[in-house]
């Protein structure tokens, strides 16, 4: 291999990702503005429970600063939404082009990561400038396994139903992250990912007839990994009632607090910021906790508004991914549609004892700068897919408009030239 080509190679897409990152005129149609005020709801709603939920644990652990989690959480809402409208505005497609750079910076922040300092057991942060500012290279990853399967999935479409092209080399990236992320360790994640890239698979036809033997296979590669991981994955699955292991008085010291707490808010709840299992009682108030609270001090009828706003955005993002002009456009929604559904079921689903109790958060509600960051990110990849599909929308309506016109005016013209031509 030549230079010339050495160089195409490693730097040639770089310059396809500027070439076609704007999108043609014809191509760009209207926001969703639908979709966007519900994602707004959202994350008011999430901004207000996570002041109320984190003031207690921040003034008891953080000298007296009660805006220690909430003050940052604003700032990088502000800027999300403004790199959401800003992806709005950009081409989806040129994403493409950048697929493999951002696995291979994806695969370095986790190999760094694990020579990170330790915080409780993990090695999940990357610390920038000092102890000033984290990232959490998971996040990255779960885009990554989106971008990665919708680019090949594509790639490879007429092929996407065999063994090799459908299951084997979509999934074959996944593996070295997935090893990564076992080695930090970060179980939440390793579900996450497994659960999305097999409902991207699923929905886009890919190895369909190979799917349930690589189901099976995965879910026992996934549970081996787990259970032989350490003895704490295992007395928390025996807790749960999983496995014959589990120190109940421990182990679900932190589930039963939830439960208390949701217990406790009734109907309509004690109010906003009178929740009292937040002091201290229930660990991860803040982020992977954060619905008990909410559950505590908005009711049932809080909880319900919570989950159908969660509803309406993730079967928004559905239609967005159905109504996509193309199939990597379809691919991209679905993946990231299946991110903000698992990651929404198995938060309630952890705080409610209906999971085995691993921390995942809730989106654009719990703690943590890189998650809000990359899913508003997400979420302007969304709205530009939604604007590739409303333009093609648009242009299906004028042409119809302009077939119809121009039958009516042939029309007036047959019924002019017979009026020239009476009987």
């Amino acid at each position: 291999m030549d230079m010339t080509k050495l160089l195409n190679l490693a730097f040639g897409n770089i310059y396809h990702f500027f070439k076609n990152i704007s999108f043609r005129k014809e191509e760009r149609g209207p926001l969703s503005w639908t979709f966007i005020v519900t994602l707004l709801l959202i994350l008011v709603y999430g901004l207000v429970m996570l002041f109320s939920a984190s003031y207690s644990s921040a003034y008891y652990y953080h000298k007296g600063n009660i805006y220690f989690f909430i003050k940052p959480q604003v700032q990088f809402a502000i800027v999300g939404v403004a790199v959401m409208f800003l992806f709005s505005h950009l081409n989806y497609h040129a994403l493409r082009y950048a697929n493999w750079y951002f696995y291979i910076i994806t695969m370095l922040l986790l190999v760094l990561a694990l020579f990170s300092p330790e915080q409780n057991g993990c090695h999940r942060w990357v610390y920038l400038f000092g102890n000033s500012g984290s990232l959490q290279p998971s996040e990255l990853a779960k885009f990554s396994t989106i971008l990665g399967i919708s680019c090949h999935a594509d790639k490879h479409y007429s092929q996407r139903g065999s063994l090799v092209h459908g299951i084997v080399l979509p999934l074959a990236p996944l593996v070295p992250m997935l090893v990564l992320l076992y080695l930090e360790p970060h179980n939440s994640a390793i579900i996450l990912l497994c659960l999305m890239a097999g409902t991207m698979m699923l929905c886009g036809g890919c190895g369909i007839k190979w799917m349930p033997l690589v189901a099976v296979g995965g879910a026992g590669a996934l549970w081996l990994m787990l259970t032989s991981q350490n003895n704490y994955v295992a007395q928390r699955l025996g807790a749960w009632g999983l496995t014959s292991g589990g120190d109940t008085s421990t182990m679900l010291w932190q589930t039963k607090q939830s439960l208390y707490s949701i217990a406790s808010g009734g109907l309509t709840g004690l109010g906003i910021g009178n929740s009292r299992q937040k002091h201290l009682w229930l660990p991860e108030a803040n982020n992977d906790f954060i619905f008990s609270i909410l559950c505590e001090e908005l009711g049932f009828i809080g909880a319900v508004i919570c989950i159908a706003l969660f509803v309406a955005l993730i079967v928004q993002a559905i239609l967005i991914a159905l109504r996509a002009p193309d199939y990597y456009g379809s691919m991209l929604g679905i993946g990231i549609a299946s991110q903000l559904a698992w990651q929404t079921f198995c938060h309630i689903g952890v705080v409610t004892a209906t999971l085995p109790n691993t921390g995942i958060s809730l989106p654009f509600f719990s703690s943590g700068g890189t998650s809000l960051m990359m899913l508003l990110g997400e979420m302007g990849i969304l709205l530009s897919i939604s604007r590739a599909g409303n333009a093609r929308v648009v242009a299906q309506r004028q042409r119809q408009q302009a077939e119809l016109a121009q039958k009516l005016n042939r029309g007036r013209q047959a019924v002019y030239h017979r009026s020239q031509n009476p009987v």
